[in-house]
Order: C-alpha cells, then sequence, then structure tokens
C-alpha cells in the first residue's frame, strides 16, 4: 500500500493539460505540501530502494530542478517513510511494483540489489518509462545483454549509473587526452581503494572484486582511452579480510591488479583494494607522447600543517563515497533529465555497461585461469568488426552493437580445459 503524509488532496491532471506545460500529475493522495521546483513541468521519478546509494540519489534529484522526486520504496518500510519525509510530498513504499507503475513517474531511478535490476528494467520498459540503473545492469552477461536491448526495443532510455565518468576530476584528465594537450595516450594508471572492507554478507553473492568494485575503474580506462579493450590480464589475492576467503573465484578476493590492453600496444594499469586505512584513495594518472596529467585526494578542505617533524595536509582525504563523488551524482543526475527532456541519448548507455561488465569477467577469467583473456572471448561482438564506428554518431554506434550481439554467445565462457 502507498502512503504519503499531509493533508491537502491534489486532482490528477489530465494527459492534455501536461501537454499545456501544466505541472504533472501529483499522487493520488494527501500532502503536506507540495514541493517548489523552477521546471513547471519536471520529470517524475520513482526510486527503488533506500538503502545508503538510494538516499545518495534522491539528494541529488532534489537539487535538480527538472526532476520531482515522486515515490520511493524499499522492503523495510521504516526506511521508505523516514527517506520520504525529509521531501515534503514524496510517497513511499514497501513494494517495488507500486514505484514502476505510479501514474506520476515518468522516469525509474533502480537503487535496489543487483539480482532484482533485470525484471526492474524490463517493467519499467514495458510501460515505457526511462530507466536510470545502478551498476550492475544484471549480475550475468547474456541477462545485461537482454535487458540493453528490450529497453531499446521499447523505446525507452537506460542509462548506467557510472557515476566517475562526471567526476571533475576524471573529466579534466579526458579533456586534457581529448584536447592534445598530454599528445598521444601511451599508459593510463587508475588507483580505487576503499577506507575499509566491506561486510561479508556485501560480498557474498555480488560477483566479486571485478563486478563490484574494479568495474568503475575497468569502466574509466575505457572511457579515457576512447576505445574499446582488447585483452585483459588479472590478479587477485586475499590480504585484508580472511572472512571473505572461502567465497568462490573473484568474491575470495579483496586486493587486486588489472593490466588493459588497447589498440598500438596502449595499457591501462588498475590496482583496487578493500582497505586503506589513511582514506578513500581515488586517483587517475595519464601518460601521453607530450606530457602527464594526474589527480589527486580529494580532502575535506586544503588546510596543511608544518612542523618540526610533519610536513602535509592538516586532515585525511575523504573516507566515504559519498562525500567524495557528491558532485558526480549530482551531474550525472542533470546529465540523465536533460537527455529525456531533449531525447537525446543516455549519456552512459546500455552499451558502456555491457562492455564494463564484460571486462569484469574477463578479469576474472584472467585471474582464475592466469592468462590474458581477450575480450572477444567473452563478448564476441568486440571483435574488431567495431573498429571505425567510434566515427558513428553514439545512436548509430549503440544500434550497430546491439545488431552485432544477434549471433553472438552472451553467457560466461566455460573455462579452457587444461
Amino acid at each position: 500500500m502507498i502512503m504519503t503524509k499531509g493533508a491537502v488532496v491534489l486532482a490528477l491532471a489530465s494527459f492534455a493539460a501536461a501537454l499545456q506545460c501544466a505541472p504533472r500529475r501529483a499522487p493520488p493522495a494527501a500532502r503536506a505540501a507540495p514541493l517548489t521546483m523552477v521546471d513547471d513541468n519536471p520529470i517524475g521519478v520513482g526510486i527503488i530502494g533506500a538503502g545508503r546509494i538510494g538516499l545518495v540519489h534522491l539528494e541529488a534529484l532534489s537539487s535538480c530542478p527538472d526532476a520531482r522526486p515522486v515515490i520511493i520504496s524499499n522492503p523495510t518500510l521504516s526506511k521508505a517513510k523516514a527517506a520520504a519525509e525529509t521531501y515534503p510530498g514524496m510517497a513511499w513504499t514497501s513494494d517495488d511494483t507500486e514505484v514502476i507503475n505510479h501514474p506520476d513517474v515518468d522516469a525509474v531511478w533502480i537503487c535496489s540489489p543487483s539480482q532484482y535490476h533485470a525484471a526492474q528494467i524490463r517493467l519499467a520498459a514495458e510501460l515505457g518509462k526511462d530507466i536510470f540503473c545502478e551498476k550492475p545492469i544484471a549480475t550475468e552477461l547474456d541477462e545485461t545483454i537482454q535487458s540493453v536491448l528490450f529497453a531499446r526495443e521499447k523505446g525507452v532510455k537506460l542509462m548506467v549509473a557510472l557515476q566517475r565518468r562526471f567526476d571533475p576530476n576524471f573529466m579534466r584528465v579526458k579533456s586534457a587526452i581529448m584536447d592534445g594537450e598530454i599528445g598521444s595516450p601511451v599508459q593510463i594508471r587508475l588507483t580505487s581503494r576503499d577506507p575499509s572492507p566491506p561486510p561479508k554478507k556485501y560480498v557474498e553473492g555480488g560477483g566479486g572484486i571485478f563486478k563490484d568494485m574494479a568495474i568503475h575503474d575497468l569502466d574509466m580506462s575505457r572511457f579515457l582511452m576512447g576505445e574499446d579493450p582488447l585483452e585483459v590480464f588479472a590478479t587477485g589475492s586475499c590480504m585484508i579480510n580472511q572472512e571473505i576467503a572461502d567465497l568462490p573465484g573473484p568474491e575470495a578476493y579483496d586486493t587486486a591488479t588489472i593490466i588493459v590492453k588497447y589498440r598500438e600496444g596502449r595499457t591501462a594499469t588498475i590496482d583496487v583494494c578493500r582497505q586503506a586505512t589513511y582514506g578513500y584513495d581515488q586517483r587517475a594518472e595519464a601518460l601521453g607522447t607530450a606530457a602527464m596529467v594526474m589527480t589527486d585526494n580529494m580532502y575535506p578542505n586544503t588546510a596543511r600543517v608544518f612542523t618540526g617533524d610533519f610536513v602535509g595536509m592538516a586532515d585525511l582525504p575523504y573516507d566515504f563515497f559519498m562525500s567524495r563523488y557528491i558532485a558526480a551524482y549530482e551531474a550525472e543526475t542533470v546529465a540523465f533529465i536533460d537527455s529525456i527532456e531533449s531525447e537525446a541519448d543516455a549519456p552512459v548507455t546500455g552499451e558502456d555497461g555491457v562492455i564494463a561488465l564484460a571486462m569484469a569477467i574477463a578479469a576474472g577469467l584472467s585471474a582464475k585461469e592466469q592468462r590474458w583473456v581477450k575480450l572477444s572471448e567473452v563478448l564476441p561482438a568486440l571483435d574488431g568488426s567495431m573498429e571505425g564506428s567510434p566515427r558513428l554518431r553514439k545512436r548509430d554506434r549503440l544500434s550497430a552493437f546491439l545488431r552485432s550481439l544477434g549471433g553472438a554467445r552472451t553467457s560466461e565462457p566455460e573455462p579452457i580445459p587444461a
């Protein structure tokens, strides 16, 4: 049952009124006070999941003038209620389908556990609602591809939440490469280390360090290089939290190193670890033929301390991803809402989500078999047939990519016999 607070009942607006730029219909229930928006006709958004990432997206949506959070769900109803009560006029429920089916919801933000994403994407797409989905789209590659294909078939936008692409620091590295400031890129280095390891319950069933953590860095390497990868080599170990050592495959790793090979010998080297005692360590470096560009960690302030035995930052780097990437979450929200209103493609497409997951699967296979894994082993569409495609418009490139999957083997590859 959907529950709202307040006492003023708002009537449903008609479709004709909406076309005349009247406000979108309010939930058919009472509310205390309407939200104040700059846009007279904001995009109505429903959020699935009131966990910490759901709350991050809710806050970003509330600050976007062209979006209006309408309803939020969570299996633990008290969490959904607490989130909704922070924003006047929001409804709350324990049922994700009520979010998707809500008449005032134009776009759905999926912030639920990964195993539910594919079904929620399918239902939202069936109803013609645009979709913003936390990574991964699904935990298996074939299900991910089918989700992307279904959304395209239904004519809705599907954006994958790879927020680092919108971080001002990484964006500056990207612009230095695109504008030729560093010449032609030669090597990229990415470091990603969490302040402390997550509980075993989080790791278990999540696909392991390559899928639930390094996927951001794998995608960032492709984003910075501006092309699809050729091969991946990876190694992993359990160095921090022995509680996860008995989990299968990459789920047992809390530390990993990955090398991604691109065309003409260009490489990206990625190191990830689930613990860095000094804070949230997120750095990038790009070496080119003419120069180098690199980023540093983000700090709460710029104060430095100078003493007889110490010179350095007064405080440690941010110790939580929500603090570190707040600007990125806001920017990706605005970017997707703008794409909905302008009929442009989503800024991070289903194609990007498919390839990021394929890279993570390849890394897991490489760590298991200790060999280089070609991306075409995991995703046959990346066999070189897409070379030159960056010259196409993004929409045409995505269509070509999806068509190429028609005859591709889309399940995870069987291990090669010894």
